[in-house]
């Protein structure tokens, strides 16, 4: 039976979808992929907060696969952290045995799925109502999501929303903060040339971004549809420290 948990570590605060005897191998999968990261802030505390790219000096995947996609985008590897745990906690969870696993990190998304799914795109402004239609597929994919308006992550533009698709979870969190970067007028020629580029990225399927009303979006992006949209399934933090 597939259920809907809530699961909070440290800072990190999870919505998870999954076969019920899967989602322990998901949150086991968290547990090893924060310890990473946080073996990887002691080596090196700049880790935490570069804007830039650096290199992985370990062969831990997690470290690893942060770091190539914060060297493609051009941003921290800080940039890619959600995406990053939300993967290796689906493709845990797939190689449980579960057809269906969905992690929701913050806004950013790593599914598994053997049948359709809504991912519902949340911007906090005046353009409401919209999600992603995601057909099955055999791979894990990727939609992740920044925003200058809404959450905690830092955004360098005025976006309020934008959203990167890919196979490569880690990738389109890190295109989609440099996206978010990018935006920073509702102009749409503005608007559609940043999609447009970060679309055309190796690794990336499509690309979306959204200020105001305005809404532009290049490559192969799943359905865009008219959804409910619900406050009581926006992944936030409960728990307290």
């Amino acid at each position: 039976m597939v259920i809907r948990e809530h699961f909070e570590l440290g800072e990190t605060a999870l919505t998870i979808i999954a076969d019920e005897d899967c989602i322990a191998a998901g949150k086991e999968a968290v547990f090893a992929a924060r310890a990473s990261i946080e073996a990887a802030i002691a080596a090196d505390p700049y880790f935490a907060s570069s804007f830039e790219p650096m290199e992985a000096v370990t062969d831990d995947r997690v470290v690893r696969r942060m770091c190539s996609a914060a060297a493609s985008a051009g941003v921290g590897p800080m940039a890619a952290v959600a995406g990053t745990v939300a993967w290796e906690a689906v493709e845990a969870m797939r190689d449980a045995g579960a057809r269906t696993a969905v992690v929701d990190n913050g806004g950013d998304i790593a599914l598994f799925c053997d049948r359709p799914v809504t991912v519902g795109i949340h911007s906090g402004g005046p353009l409401r109502n919209l999600g992603l239609s995601v057909a099955p597929g055999g791979s894990v994919l990727g939609v992740c999501s920044s925003s200058a308006k809404v959450g905690h992550s830092i955004s360098l533009g005025e976006s309020h929303v934008c959203t990167v698709v890919s196979e490569d979870v880690s990738l389109a969190d890190a295109f989609a903060t440099a996206l978010g970067n990018m935006v920073v007028s509702d102009d749409p020629a503005h608007l559609q040339e940043c999609v447009a580029a970060v679309a055309k990225a190796k690794g990336v399927k499509g690309a979306m971004a959204n200020i105001g009303e305005r809404l532009a979006m290049a490559g192969d992006l799943p359905r865009l549809i008219r959804v409910e949209e619900s406050g009581e399934l926006i992944t936030r933090r409960i728990l307290s420290i």
